[in-house]
């Protein structure tokens, strides 16, 4: 059987080079005619969203992240590049139609008995302990819960990781957590090995009480504890984030 193809897939790399050489032409054009008023509302709306999620818990807070998103949808919609980026599709997306209702995509499925039993797989659904979240607060259980790897993309909201509460696997323990913009802190218990890799626009880095640097910007973090290598179990933490602070302790 034939395998369909995402239709980003079919258009040629020349087409997609020369849009986005003309996307960033019309951008530099932009900024030049229209630079202050765009940039300006940008900065403050960007402000607002981070001062917003900085008080997020008081009412003042959330009005002030509300208007900061609004307002940064705003500005994104209004600059020309956005909508050249939205015509080209739109235009894209009509010429592919045309040409699947003028020459459309015959498929025969071709399997025999056999290959059809060996196709077939018994999968087993595993429970997850966090979900991709827009905004909010995630954190494990204060009970003792089950292990399960990590790895999440999150937008406006803190994590909180203890590891004392479970049992990890002999082996490799996986953390992942990639955010936009919150706090993560993961509580490793004494005696296991640990390896970190952070990576961050802004913010600040704690690791088992040593600070790096008050203020990060644009930079990765990267250190493991002196038996990592040699041990038989480990904990591999790999965060990233555009604004936040990153704390991995002991308990």
């Amino acid at each position: 059987m034939k395998e369909g193809r995402p239709m980003f897939h079919k258009m040629k790399t020349d087409y997609m080079s020369w849009i986005f050489l003309i996307g960033l032409v019309l951008l530099i054009v932009e900024l030049s005619f229209f630079g202050g008023g765009l940039l300006y509302s940008l900065a403050f709306s960007i402000g607002c969203i981070f001062v917003g999620k900085k008080f997020f818990k008081r009412t003042l807070g959330k009005i002030v992240f509300i208007l900061g998103m609004i307002m940064t949808v705003a500005t994104v919609l209004n600059m020309m590049v956005f909508r050249f980026f939205l015509v080209v599709l739109l235009i894209y997306w009509l010429r592919m139609y045309y040409k699947s209702k003028k020459n459309p995509q015959r498929m025969k499925p071709a399997f025999n008995e056999m290959n059809e039993g060996m196709m077939k797989e018994n999968l087993v659904k595993v429970d997850v302990l966090f979900q991709n979240k827009w905004f909010g607060h995630q954190q494990t259980p204060d009970t003792v819960y089950e292990w399960n790897p990590v790895n999440i993309q999150t937008g406006f909201g803190d994590t909180i990781i203890d590891l004392s509460q479970t049992l990890l696997p002999k082996g490799d323990a996986v953390i992942s957590v990639r955010c936009l913009v919150g706090n993560m802190q993961i509580l490793v218990p004494y005696g296991v090995e640990v390896r970190v890799h952070h990576s961050v626009m802004a913010g600040r880095a704690m690791i088992f009480n040593q600070a790096y640097g008050e203020r990060i910007f644009n930079q990765i973090v990267s250190y493991q504890t002196e038996g990592f290598t040699e041990a038989k179990q480990k904990v591999h933490i790999t965060t990233a984030a555009i604004v936040g602070d990153l704390e991995v302790r002991r308990v």
